[in-house]
């Protein structure tokens, strides 16, 4: 009898080790080749691409810059179809556009972003610059008379820019 439960014990425990050693073997062929946290996602690659454009635009290297906005758009887009609702992104696709000279485009997706959330300083602050770029001084105007109340840092450059 002691015989019999000992190779129970002996074939339930074997067949434990096998199972937990499968399945550390399947989760660890799903992660081959890569180690560390998962790649960045295209939202994360758009920014950190924005912000290199805008230090080489900074340096005087526009072409240079120009690529890396081309770079940072296609992140944005892709950021975009997976999150078609995000203010940040129609911001972010607003900025990359305008400064590639896509200038209806760019108007476009600073409205898609304010419609979403129409209180977004940002947006305000890029759209009534944008405006101002554009010589539209009374829209950007208004613009800035949306931020009148919000006593942000984002008012007060645009105010500075409108009365240059």
């Amino acid at each position: 009898m002691k015989k019999n439960l000992l190779f129970v014990i002996f074939i339930i425990f074997t067949i434990s080790a096998s199972i937990n050693s499968y399945a550390s073997y399947k989760g660890h062929e799903e992660n081959l080749g890569r180690e560390g946290p998962p790649p960045a996602g295209p939202y994360k690659l758009g920014y950190k691409e924005l912000e290199r454009a805008i230090k080489t635009e900074k340096k005087g290297k526009i072409k240079k810059a120009k690529i890396k906005y081309e770079k940072a758009l296609e992140y944005f887009l892709k950021a975009n179809a997976e999150n078609p609702a995000n203010a940040d992104i129609f911001n972010y696709l607003g900025i990359c556009n305008a400064k590639l000279g896509l200038n209806e485009n760019a108007e476009i997706y600073y409205l898609l972003g304010l419609e979403l959330d129409n209180q977004h300083k940002g947006i305000k602050f890029n759209l009534g610059a944008f405006y101002l770029s554009q010589k539209r001084i009374k829209d950007s105007k208004e613009i800035l008379n949306s931020l009148k109340d919000c006593g942000c840092e984002e008012y007060e450059t645009l105010k500075m820019l409108v009365n240059k």
